[in-house]
């Protein structure tokens, strides 16, 4: 049993780990992102904070790589101490903030490309212009964040599934039943 403790252990160490990378790549591809247009001979530029599901996006996956790095850490104590056991309220708190990091993970990853889609095919029935046809380099990499923040999202709603595996080991399992009698 122990051994397949510390492989779950080392799962959701590497998992946090490509989290902390993918959402800090996610952050760093969108923040960095900035074309500039000239037209009529006035510059009009495209960033980010242009679009406010991806300034969400940057901040949720800012969160996400400061909370997996921390827990990487977590799990590499964890490690070198041997103890791969968590008490109850530990294991409940872990849980607890893996599920909210994915959930908000889900919602920006989610906003963001609901906005993409409308930059790349726009909405004729709003007049909505096809933005990306004008910001060809700035579209590309925002979708590049946004594919990197899917990823992280993906490697967020795991590493839930193994804290809940470690939170509901710690409830079930090894206890003697009684048997009542009538």
């Amino acid at each position: 049993m122990k051994l397949i403790d510390r492989k779950v252990r080392a799962a959701e160490l590497i998992l946090r780990c490509s989290v902390f990378a993918l959402a800090l790549l996610a952050a760093i591809l969108i923040v960095t992102d900035v074309q500039v247009k000239e037209i009529f001979m006035i510059k009009k530029k495209a960033k980010f904070t242009n679009m406010k599901a991806l300034v969400f996006m940057v901040v949720v996956n800012g969160i996400a790589a400061g909370y997996s790095l921390l827990q990487a850490v977590r799990c590499v104590v964890c490690l070198m101490k041997g103890n791969v056991l968590l008490s109850k309220p530990l294991a409940g708190a872990i849980f607890s903030g893996d599920q909210v990091v994915a959930y908000l993970c889900v919602a920006g990853t989610a906003a963001a490309a609901q906005s993409a889609a409308f930059a790349k095919l726009g909405e004729p029935e709003l007049q909505w212009m096809k933005v990306c046809d004008m910001y060809g380099k700035f579209c590309n990499q925002v979708g590049e964040g946004i594919a990197s923040a899917l990823f992280a999202c993906v490697g967020m709603v795991l590493v839930s599934c193994i804290s809940a595996f470690g939170v509901f080991r710690l409830y079930g399992g090894s206890k003697t039943r009684q048997s009542s009698r009538w």
